[in-house]
């Protein structure tokens, strides 16, 4: 409950300090990118329970000849790779939060398709509210490989405590600042996962 309480406390004061500059870049999104300027799309939460992750808009719907989208390396454009580099795309997460889908802190929402790849072990990672940030987004984020970052959100997962969430949020801002992490060598974002 306290970390509930501190979640919806934290994310709406930062909602509603950061609200100019969310209709700021959803205006930008929408004179670079075009409309919708929010991405949606349902991920496992808690317990495996999908619910619906906003994010701003970072690539267009491009598609081949065959009908297919694109690469996300050619749908990802300039005004994109920015937004992504900043994390900026991930503030309609707040409201995510303030829903209760998400938490601040917690293992990053993946893919719902990902799920039957899951060991038992790495599906741990749905007993807790997926976070805004984590422990492996403060230690590598993109550049570390998947079993990289699920050790480290099954470490969060038997190590969580509100002093290390605060120390998570901390060193969150300082990432963002170094924008280290960002993608993958070689990839937009990160490889799919498609099990060990």
């Amino acid at each position: 409950m306290g970390k509930r309480g501190f979640d919806i406390a934290l994310s709406a004061i930062a909602f509603l300090l950061l609200l100019p500059l969310i209709l700021l870049i959803a205006l930008m999104v929408w004179i670079f990118i075009g409309s919708p300027v929010l991405f949606g799309q349902q991920r496992p939460g808690l317990h495996g329970q999908p619910f619906r992750l906003l994010k701003f808009r970072t690539m267009t719907n491009q598609g081949g000849a065959d009908g297919e989208l694109l690469s996300d390396a050619d749908r990802l454009m300039p005004f994109g790779r920015w937004l992504r580099s900043t994390s900026l795309d991930e503030l309609p997460e707040l409201w995510n939060i303030l829903r209760g889908d998400m938490s601040l802190v917690g293992p990053r929402p993946l893919l719902m398709e990902y799920l039957p790849l899951y060991s038992a072990e790495q599906a741990r990672r749905h007993d807790v509210r997926p976070g805004l940030t984590g422990w492996a987004q403060v230690n590598g984020r993109n550049a570390l490989s998947w079993n990289e970052k699920f050790a480290m959100d099954i470490w969060y997962l038997e190590n969580r405590s509100f002093l290390l969430d605060v120390k998570i949020l901390v060193l969150t801002v300082l990432q963002v600042i170094k924008r280290e992490g960002i993608s993958a060598d070689g990839e937009a974002t990160m490889p799919a996962f498609t099990g060990d």
